[in-house]
């Protein structure tokens, strides 16, 4: 073996290691809190001797930011454990989802799913690829755009028009990654939901859920209603197409999943109170197992389980390197800068108390996406600005007003920064760059649906919050 397979191999099993600590911690397990940062280092300088540059840098401006924290005397190791503990944190909650991830990609009944809303006609198309890019969401994150996005660049090659091909491919692109970016304004498995709740202090997934998914509806019914307005006109005549081969019913396993989820996570949060992030850390690599022993029930005998799960181990999850050491390091970053922005902010005249609480919540739906053009990530923005906003009471607003404009804002940069994951995986499905999908493709949407989602915000919070 060489030894930057036995690097990867280590590091998968580390964070699967500090997956079960922060899950066990956030149960309540003091010695699994203990543990974590000393996990969480070794992980991070595993990940180090693997990843591009332009990872490494976010790494280097971390163990600047700690020796410049250390230099000012602000009490270094504690902000540098908390910002450890953020890490942990992200790098848990990304391994346990991408559990599901994993077995849902192998799953016969889910390529089946996403090859008929691909396929479907002209007249609800849109609407299929937003809804089932939606749902897919919810268990795939990411994924959904590299399945769906698949599936919908392989159909539209099938178009012999060139002009049709064009038109098509770039409206069922943005159907599936306006209804990925729904999902970030309520869903428990987004990052959005679980790390604005875990940085605003009283606030709680189940008091934040109904105004994010009124968000999630305000984002999905915009986008379609301008692709409709705005519909393409044709040179020609389209040619007639045949019907579509299966039903609506192939979605049934996909829901059903779905539900399951949802009524796991909902009786264990009542019935025990453990925060919501805390269950789905549990739940779902525990569902994803279980899903595992369904489709590979039929050679289980063989090892086909033992073999997914080395897979899992020398494979997928060292494939995510670059993408946890970032997110990591955005968490831990935004944790240690905060300390360091607060006095340089005061110092600058700029006192977030005196504003008015409605510019200040209006305002986080505009930033992260500003923020977001400057190749700053969400998770590093929120962490950095959150410990600047006034607590809840103060503003006279409830803290579930806060994460909803937090996390309608994330949405709205997660549809337009160049930077994001999801513009890069449109961009290259597309044949066009991130910053064409942000800005060229939704530039408009982006107007719009901001300044619905910033009215949406004040409402909530000074109306019926």
């Amino acid at each position: 073996m060489s030894p930057a397979f036995l690097a990867d191999r280590l590091a998968a099993c580390l964070l699967i290691l500090l997956t079960g600590l922060v899950t066990v911690s956030e149960w309540g397990g003091p010695l699994a809190t203990w543990m974590i940062p000393s996990v969480t280092l070794s992980v991070l300088l595993l990940l180090s001797l693997r990843v591009r540059p332009a990872r490494l840098a976010f790494v280097a401006v971390g163990v600047l930011l700690t020796v410049l924290l250390a230099w000012r005397g602000q009490d270094w190791q504690a902000n540098a454990t908390k910002g450890l503990g953020s890490a942990a944190f992200i790098a848990a909650f990304f391994t346990a989802l991408s559990t599901l991830r994993n077995v849902a990609e192998t799953s016969p009944a889910i390529q089946a799913g996403g090859t008929f809303l691909a396929l479907q006609p002209p007249g609800r198309r849109y609407a299929a690829l937003t809804v089932g890019g939606h749902l897919f969401a919810l268990l795939l994150n990411y994924g959904a755009i590299s399945l769906l996005g698949g599936l919908a660049s392989t159909s539209a090659r099938a178009e012999s028009d060139p002009e049709i091909r064009r038109h098509r491919t770039r409206r069922m692109l943005l159907a599936i990654q306006r209804g990925f970016i729904a999902s970030l304004p309520w869903s428990p498995l987004a990052f959005a939901m679980a790390i604005t709740t875990a940085l605003i202090p009283g606030a709680r997934w189940a008091d934040a859920v109904v105004p994010g998914l009124v968000s999630a509806a305000i984002i999905t019914v915009t986008g379609w209603a301008l692709d409709t307005i705005f519909k393409p006109r044709l040179s020609h005549p389209p040619p007639a197409r045949g019907p579509v081969e299966g039903s609506w019913a192939l979605m049934l396993p996909l829901l059903g999943l779905l539900v399951l989820l949802g009524i796991s996570v909902s009786l264990l949060h009542a019935v025990t109170g453990v925060r919501v992030v805390g269950i789905v850390m549990l739940v779902v690599p525990v569902i994803a197992l279980a899903w595992a022993l369904i489709q590979d029930r039929g050679s289980a005998l063989d090892g086909a389980l033992l073999r997914r799960l080395a897979g899992y181990i020398d494979r997928d999850l060292p494939g995510y390197r670059g993408e946890i050491t970032l997110l990591m390091m955005a968490g831990y970053i935004g944790t240690v800068g905060a300390p360091l922005l607060a006095p340089l902010v005061a110092a600058a005249g700029l006192h977030p108390e005196d504003l008015p609480a409605w510019l200040v919540l209006a305002g986080f739906v505009w930033l992260l996406p500003v923020l977001g053009q400057l190749g700053m990530n969400p998770i590093l923005a929120v962490t950095l600005i959150a410990p600047l906003i006034p607590e809840a009471a103060e503003m006279g607003v409830s803290p579930a007003a806060i994460v909803t404009a937090l996390a309608a804002g994330w949405a709205v940069s997660g549809v337009s920064s160049p930077f994001t994951a999801t513009t890069l995986l449109i961009g290259s499905f597309g044949g066009v760059s991130a910053l064409h999908v942000g800005l060229r493709w939704n530039g408009a949407y982006v107007i719009v649906v901001a300044t619905l989602l910033t009215i949406w915000v004040l409402a909530f919070a000074f109306l019926l919050s």
